[in-house]
């Protein structure tokens, strides 16, 4: 076989499609988000980032840098081994110690990534629970979808958001079996929010484990940044909450919080926590620096729905189509790849304006779109170029003609 000619095609496939991905090469500068460098054929230009998923802008917050330094200084680089070998540094606990008090659950189990956190315990979860029956969203991440899958486990996936059709599934399950229902609070790409309580209601009438990915959530929800699930008073009734630590808390690593039990379980199964190097102390005490501001401060999360709520109105006023939802994420809808890569494209080069083109397989085909993701730290005249452009480029291209058609 031509293993060369056989990658060559495949990639050539993706660019005749519009859905060839290209890196963005930023330098972020502490002080100034959303502003950033854009490094591009030799030379650089200034660019305002509207697609972070740094929602807060926690990743320049002077206490998230001065517990790093300090961490730095005193620990090293490294963590020096898996958490079973040399690598539980005393900052791990500490953090651990913050998830845990943050949604209310007896312990937290630290991952390298939110994508890890959810893949290794749903799979440990759905693979040892004995003929465990698994129920998933429709709509669930693909870190979900994978851990599942790597489970074996039988698979049921119900609608997206749906509390009735999950509990027409779960009673075709003889009701003895081990369940585990697996969703998200808030979805990340359409923003919508899962109905959590309704959920809980189906799960615990069928003796069903309840996992809630609350990546899009953390932070950004909740009298103390708990989620959706503080938020609506619902985060007790939930087995597992599952967060990241690398969007609103703006640092890295993923986690579950539980019972005690289920998460030295999931510690003591889960290959994907064994058998891998453990986070950076300097990463654990600034995500721990993070956490503990957002328990106290809700200043962040009061600026950022203000400036979410200002920046769908002005482009409602422009007349840019965008899919409406009750959360933060503000999708642009363009539904045509090759316009999607080549507005974002235009927006950049020509507006000095990064919003990175969502198309499939991230979302389905026809549902493409600029995922527009406001900050804290977005100003007026931020937002008033953000829509000048998009306006700009909207009827150059024919789009409100299109649209009336």
């Amino acid at each position: 076989m031509d293993y060369e000619a056989f990658f060559g095609a495949e990639i050539a496939g993706l660019h005749r499609e519009g859905r060839y991905r290209v890196f963005t090469d930023l330098e972020r500068h502490a002080g100034r988000f959303p502003h950033a460098t854009h490094h591009h054929g030799g030379g650089t230009r200034p660019v305002t980032v509207w697609c972070s998923n740094d929602y807060l802008g926690m990743g320049q917050h002077p206490s998230v840098l001065e517990a790093m330094h300090e961490a730095l200084d005193r620990c090293g680089a490294g963590a020096g081994g898996t958490r079973n070998i040399s690598g539980t540094n005393h900052y791990h606990v500490l953090l651990e110690r913050e998830l845990a008090d943050l949604h209310r659950k007896e312990a937290a189990l630290l991952f390298t990534s939110g994508y890890v956190s959810n893949w290794a315990a749903l799979g440990t979860l759905a693979s040892r629970l004995p003929n465990c029956a698994v129920f998933s969203d429709s709509e669930n991440h693909a870190s979900m979808i994978e851990g599942i899958r790597f489970s074996r486990a039988e698979r049921h996936i119900f609608r997206h958001n749906d509390p009735e059709d999950l509990d027409r599934k779960l009673a075709l399950v003889d009701p003895a079996r081990p369940k585990l229902v697996a969703f998200e609070s808030v979805y990340s790409m359409d923003g919508d929010i899962a109905p959590i309580g309704e959920i809980c209601d189906v799960a615990e009438k069928h003796g069903a484990l309840t996992y809630l990915d609350e990546v899009h959530a953390v932070g950004l929800y909740g009298q103390r940044g708990g989620g959706i699930s503080e938020r609506d008073g619902v985060a007790h009734r939930l087995d597992v909450i599952e967060g990241t630590l690398g969007k609103a808390f703006a640092v890295h690593g993923g986690y579950i919080t539980a019972s005690e039990k289920l998460c030295d379980f999931v510690r003591s199964f889960a290959s994907g926590f064994i058998f891998t190097t453990s986070l950076p102390p300097a990463v654990a005490a600034g995500a721990a620096a993070s956490i503990r501001h957002l328990k106290s401060s809700e200043a962040e999360r009061a600026r950022h729905q203000e400036r979410v709520a200002k920046v769908r109105a002005a482009l409602d006023a422009a007349d840019i189509p965008t899919m409406p939802n009750d959360s933060h994420i503000v999708p642009v809808m363009v539904c045509d790849p090759v316009l999607c890569k080549g507005i974002s494209d235009t927006l950049l080069d020509e507006f000095g304006i990064y919003v990175q083109p969502i198309n499939y397989p991230t979302v389905a085909r026809g549902t493409e779109r600029l995922r527009i993701t406001p900050s804290p730290l977005h100003t007026d005249e931020d937002i008033g170029r953000l829509v000048d452009a998009l306006t700009t480029i909207w009827g150059r291209i024919g789009l409100r003609q299109k649209a009336a058609e």
